[in-house]
């Protein structure tokens, strides 16, 4: 899941996820095509000249790849032929606007195939400083989220997390320290005043919040779970967290109330 290829047609906004989305990833890589092309004094868009600039970037992502990073091409890539000989294995379509502003561009270009294809992004999804963060950081942990073994020793943490606060996000930095990496088991609780977000929403939100942390968690959607009960010592830990005042102090009912003045919820 190393080699990232954001395509779409000319202002379709490209640029500007694929820089938020190294910025969170932070071991990437991020390449250009016009910096590219620059670079090689080459502005061919033949066939031939899209194949050549198409073979570069690839090269670049390859060599990021090799050294341990994340390579992330952001370029149009028109064709579904450039796309697959391209091999991402995560691929964001910026399926945002109609027509770019190259009528030869427009013509040729082609929507990538559902292979590969990690998440389409449309106009009314996307264009707002609020979304783009937003995107990319769920973006950020979609990429990430192979780096999770399942086999390894992990720390559960359940709860409602009605919302997921700095509270919980200390627990989860502490839980963290145990293992390397957390199952956040999100309790699907009936639809009320207090519990204003279904398992999903909350699973969405605890993403957004953790998105540094990729390829550390997993988010699981569970049964509203009211009792844990285990056998003979079976070699679990049960341990409850303490913190300072400030952490402990921290109210998800304040913080919904806050949101519902505010018109937020």
């Amino acid at each position: 899941m190393k080699r990232i290829l954001i395509c779409g047609l000319p202002g379709s906004g490209k640029t500007t996820l694929a820089t938020k989305l190294v910025e969170i990833l932070g071991n990437a890589d991020l390449y250009n095509a016009d910096e590219i092309r620059e670079k090689f004094n080459d502005w061919d868009f033949t066939p031939e000249g899209r194949e050549r600039q198409m073979k570069r970037m690839q090269d670049y992502v390859r060599k990021s790849v090799a050294k341990g990073n994340y390579g992330v091409a952001d370029f149009v890539c028109p064709t579904n032929e450039l796309q697959e000989a391209f091999m991402p294995e995560y691929t964001i379509f910026m399926d945002t606007i109609e027509e770019g502003r190259y009528e030869d561009t427009n013509k040729i270009f082609q929507k990538p195939s559902e292979s590969g294809l990690g998440v389409t992004l449309v106009a009314d999804e996307w264009w707002s400083e609020d979304k783009i963060d937003e995107w990319a950081r769920l973006i950020a942990v979609d990429i990430k989220d192979h780096e999770f073994q399942p086999k390894l020793p992990t720390t559960q943490m359940l709860g409602r997390f009605q919302p997921f606060h700095a509270g919980h996000k200390a627990l989860f930095e502490r839980a963290l320290e145990k293992h390397g990496q957390v199952a956040i088991l999100v309790r699907d609780m009936p639809l009320t005043k207090d519990n204003p977000w279904n398992a999903i929403e909350i699973c969405r939100n605890i993403e957004f919040e953790l998105a540094e942390f990729g390829g550390k968690f997993r988010t699981y959607p569970v049964p509203n779970i009211m009792n844990i009960t285990y056998g003979r010592d079976v070699g679990y830990k049960v341990e409850q967290e303490v913190f300072d005042a400030d952490i402990e102090s921290i109210s998800g009912t304040e913080i919904r109330k806050q949101q519902r003045e505010e018109g937020k919820l």
